[in-house]
C-alpha cells in the first residue's frame, strides 16, 4: 500500500508545498463537544470550539463532510479508558492544570482536505479523503479536524461521502483483527472456516464481507431478524443466537480455523473448543480489559494486571492447541487504501442502519444506545451528502 500512495503521487498527483488553503480568519467552528464524562446529557452543540490547528508537519487539516458513532464513543462519553488516553494525549504530563475537555467524539470522517502540512506530498487541498482519528484525538463531530497524514487515505470513488463515513473505523478495526494479529489474508483464506460472533455490528459486518472476498467460508452468528442481511453480505450460515443454546448449535458443525469475537463476555468460555486443535487455530477477541484495567488501577498496575491475564489465557490455550489473541483498532491510512481498492471493486460496501442530520447527534448516540444495530449509525455534517 505504501508503495502504491508512491505510484499515486509519481503517476500525477502534485505535492503540497508549504501551508495551503488555510481559513486564517477562522478561529472557531461548529462542534458538539462534552465537557465532563456522564449520559446524554453532557453532549453540547457550540459554535466556538478551537479551529484545529496544524502543529505537525505531516499533519492535514480535513472538512468534515460526515461522520458516524461507534461503541466507543459512547464509552468515552461516560469515561471509559480515560486514564490511557489522557496519558496518549500529554505522555510527558506537560500541560498541568488543564483537562481533555471541551473534547469532541466521533471517529469517522469522510470529507475533503482542506489544507497540508509542510511535510505532506501525498495530498492536496481539494482531495476527498476518509480516515479514522484515534481515540486520544479530537474526534470528528465538527466542521473540521486534525489528522495524520498516515491516518488518511483517499476515498473510494464508488461511495458519497455519507457511504464512506460508515466503514473507516469498524474497517480498520476488523483488518488489525483479522490481518494483523490474526494473520489472514488474500492468499491464506481458501476454504478456511471462519466463525464470526457478532456478524451484524460494525465491524461484524465488514468482517463477513472481508473474509468471502479472501473466500472463506463463513458462519455467522446474529439474531434472526438480522439474518437475511447478514446472507446478503456472503455468509455462507447464520446461526441464530436466539434459537437455542449456541454452543451446542456450533458444536453439531465441522471445527473451526478461525474465531472473531465482537461479543465477548460468556461466550470467551466456550468458544475456544469449537476450534480444531493443533492446527494453527486462532481466536480473537475485540471485547478487552486493557482500557478498564488503567481506568481502575492506574497506568502501571493496569498494564502489569492486562499483561498478566493476557499472558496466562495465551498460555492455557496454547496447551490445548489453539491460539488466544486480543486486537485493537489501529488507525493507518495504508490500510485503508487497501479497503478502499476492495470497496471500489465491489467486494465491500457500507452497512447502514440510519443517517442523522448535524443537529441530532444526541438523538444518533440514543439510537446507538438502544443496541441490535443493523450496521452504523451516520452523521451527515454537511447536508445533501
Amino acid at each position: 500500500a505504501t508503495g502504491g500512495r508512491a505510484l499515486r503521487w509519481a503517476s500525477g498527483r502534485a505535492p503540497a508545498r508549504g501551508l495551503r488553503a488555510s481559513p486564517r480568519a477562522r478561529t472557531a467552528m461548529p462542534s458538539w463537544v462534552i465537557d465532563r464524562y456522564g449520559s446524554n446529557e453532557v453532549l453540547r452543540f457550540t459554535r466556538d470550539m478551537m479551529f484545529p490547528i496544524i502543529h505537525f508537519p505531516n499533519e492535514v487539516i480535513i472538512k468534515v463532510h460526515a461522520a458516524s458513532l461507534n461503541p466507543i464513543d459512547l464509552s468515552m462519553r461516560s469515561g471509559y479508558g480515560a486514564t490511557a488516553l489522557n496519558m496518549k494525549r500529554d505522555p510527558l504530563k506537560l500541560k498541568t492544570g488543564e483537562t481533555e475537555f471541551p473534547l469532541t467524539l466521533g471517529r469517522d470522517v469522510s470529507g475533503v482536505v482542506m489544507e497540508c502540512g509542510l511535510g505532506v506530498s501525498y495530498f492536496k487541498p481539494g482531495d476527498e479523503v476518509w480516515a479514522a482519528i484515534p481515540p486520544w484525538k479530537q474526534g470528528t463531530l465538527s466542521e473540521f479536524v486534525v489528522a495524520s497524514g498516515n491516518e488518511v487515505s483517499f476515498k473510494p470513488k464508488c461511495l458519497s461521502h455519507t457511504e464512506a463515513a460508515a466503514l473507516p473505523y469498524v474497517g480498520l478495526t476488523a483488518w488489525s483483527a483479522l490481518k494483523q494479529v490474526g494473520g489472514l489474508n488474500q492468499s491464506n483464506c481458501s476454504g478456511k472456516r471462519v466463525l464470526i460472533l457478532g456478524a451484524s455490528g460494525g465491524v461484524g459486518t465488514f468482517a463477513v464481507q472481508l473474509m468471502k472476498a479472501w473466500d472463506a467460508h463463513v458462519t455467522a452468528v446474529c439474531s434472526h431478524d438480522a439474518s437475511t442481511l447478514v446472507k446478503k453480505l456472503g455468509a455462507d450460515d447464520v446461526i441464530d443466537y436466539k434459537s437455542g443454546n449456541l454452543e451446542e448449535q456450533l458444536k453439531t458443525l465441522p471445527l473451526f480455523d478461525f474465531i472473531l469475537d465482537n461479543v465477548g463476555g460468556s461466550t470467551e468460555k466456550w468458544a475456544l473448543d469449537v476450534l480444531k486443535k493443533w492446527s494453527g487455530a486462532t481466536y480473537v477477541t475485540l471485547v478487552t480489559p486493557f482500557l478498564i484495567n488503567m481506568d481502575k488501577l492506574g497506568v502501571a498496575d493496569g498494564m502489569l494486571q492486562t499483561g498478566v491475564t493476557v499472558g496466562s489465557k495465551t498460555l492455557k490455550h496454547l496447551l490445548k492447541g489453539v491460539h488466544y489473541r486480543w486486537a485493537f483498532f489501529m488507525p493507518s491510512g495504508p490500510s485503508l487504501d487497501e479497503i478502499a481498492e476492495l470497496v471500489d471493486s465491489g467486494k465491500i460496501q457500507p452497512v447502514i442502519d440510519e443517517v442523522f442530520s448535524f443537529s441530532e447527534v444526541p438523538n444518533a448516540f440514543l439510537k446507538l444506545e438502544g443496541g441490535h444495530a443493523r450496521g452504523k449509525t451516520v452523521i451527515n455534517v454537511i447536508s445533501r451528502q
